[in-house]
């Protein structure tokens, strides 16, 4: 990833870089390194998002729900990000009002370049709550792509996305389109997506990942947290947001969870007995009727004991019926798993979730840690959000943590546990357990 912005050039509102970090780190890109594996430099793509009609939102629900919505879109930005390229260079910014940038310098073809551009529409378009009487909103995206040329400073890249975003006012009906559209490849198709998936499913293609996490003190391992990936033959890695877009589309959530949900059981099976597994709990899930019913179940055929398991759960999670979730899950904290509140600080929360719902733990989105190190407010909201969670008898986890100071003020401030580059990026299921010896 691009080294963080500082404090005086990332976005006030959405804690993203800003237009000229962005500007600053394409120009960087382009008289710098080239790509470890050879001698040609790395190829820059970038996409260009925007919020159409966005005005509308400020004008009929007020500029705190306007607002609200920028930072969900930002998070979600961001997350998507993190997911497909967390081996690579890439750097996600606010360039100005509704428009957002996401940039990458890999090698990587039209056709996922093209693909990816879908799927980050998908994901800001899913429903968002939003803040004050507003509700529940659902944006319309519009995503503009391209390749950079040899030698192409940012401004040009940035005038020709502009270019492409103007087109789409004349046509309404369009959600992603290339700069120089007479070069935009005709892709899979969702259909072509959707079947690949339960192709990938049926031969057992959908990887398991783990993602380390610690003990903030002693930086003991005390566990992990399982993702997706799947590589898929010729678009390249797909990451668990994407992944779960595709199964969306195609009314197969459900089925891809419980792969996925059976799979990192069994391969928990045999960790030593004080190392625990968090799971993410999807939106279909707890849509099902008797999913706590299921879900036990299947705790119980893989032979992994309950009171190891932490379930994750988002805020997306809980747009549907916060109470009928409350009572699935108490169900299932009654067998003794434990219950965490996913990207905590993202967005506007809405603190109803924490006297509704039987929580455990508080997980911290990783853009709570950013800036704690060096910025008084930033530690300062951090204290806040830690004082109130021990108010609550809650525990925090943060995610994110990339370096040392990091991790210490977290230790310093009362946070029990961490995950993070600082220690272990996500890791296969053999390498996970050579971890654990």
């Amino acid at each position: 990833m691009a080294p963080p912005a500082t404090k005086s050039s990332r976005d006030s509102l959405t804690g993203l870089p800003g237009a000229d970090a962005a500007r600053a780190e394409l120009t960087a890109w382009r008289s710098g390194s080239t790509m470890a594996h050879g001698d040609r430099p790395a190829p820059v793509h970038a996409m260009m998002l925007g919020l159409g009609r966005f005005d509308t939102v400020n004008l009929a629900y007020g500029e705190a729900a306007g607002d609200g919505a920028l930072v969900e879109v930002a998070r979600r930005i961001a997350h998507f990000a993190g997911d497909e390229f967390d081996e690579g260079d890439w750097i996600a910014a606010r360039v100005g009002g509704g428009k957002f940038l996401l940039a990458a310098r890999e090698a990587c073809s039209r056709d996922r370049w093209q693909w990816l551009g879908e799927a980050l529409a998908d994901a800001v378009a899913l429903p968002i709550n939003a803040a004050g009487e507003a509700g529940t909103l659902r944006l319309w995206p519009r995503v503009a792509l391209i390749r950079a040329l040899p030698g192409e400073g940012p401004e040009a890249l940035f005038d020709r996305l502009a270019g492409a975003m103007e087109r789409f006012e004349g046509h309404q009906g369009r959600r992603v389109d290339w700069v120089d559209r007479d070069l935009a490849v005709a892709g899979r198709g969702g259909a072509e997506m959707e079947a690949d998936l339960l192709a990938a499913l049926d031969r057992d293609e959908i990887e398991i990942m783990f993602q380390p996490q610690y003990r903030a003190t002693n930086e003991a391992l005390i566990g992990a947290e399982a993702l997706a990936r799947w590589q898929h033959p010729g678009l390249g890695r797909i990451g668990a947001g994407a992944l779960f877009s595709i199964a969306e589309r195609a009314d197969h959530v459900a089925h891809l969870s419980r792969h996925i949900l059976g799979r990192a059981l069994a391969a928990a099976k045999n960790w030593p007995k004080h190392l625990r597994l968090s799971l993410n709990i999807t939106p279909a899930d707890l849509a099902v009727g008797g999913f706590a019913g299921e879900f036990r179940q299947l705790v119980r055929s893989s032979g992994f004991a309950p009171n190891r398991l932490t379930l994750e759960i988002t805020e997306q999670v809980l747009l549907g019926d916060l109470e009928r979730s409350a009572e699935e899950l108490t169900a299932l904290k009654a067998e003794g798993m434990r219950i965490a509140l996913d990207d905590f600080g993202a967005g506007f929360c809405n603190f109803r979730y924490l006297k509704v719902l039987p929580l455990d733990y508080l997980k911290l989105d990783r853009a709570m840690v950013e800036g704690i190190e060096s910025h008084a407010d930033d530690l300062a909201v951090l204290r806040g959000i830690i004082a109130m969670a021990k108010a609550l008898g809650l525990d925090v986890i943060a995610e994110g943590i990339e370096n040392e100071a990091q991790r210490g003020i977290m230790a310093a401030e009362g946070c029990a546990y961490y995950q993070g580059f600082l220690k272990a990026a996500p890791m296969s299921v053999d390498e996970f357990s050579e971890l654990v010896g």
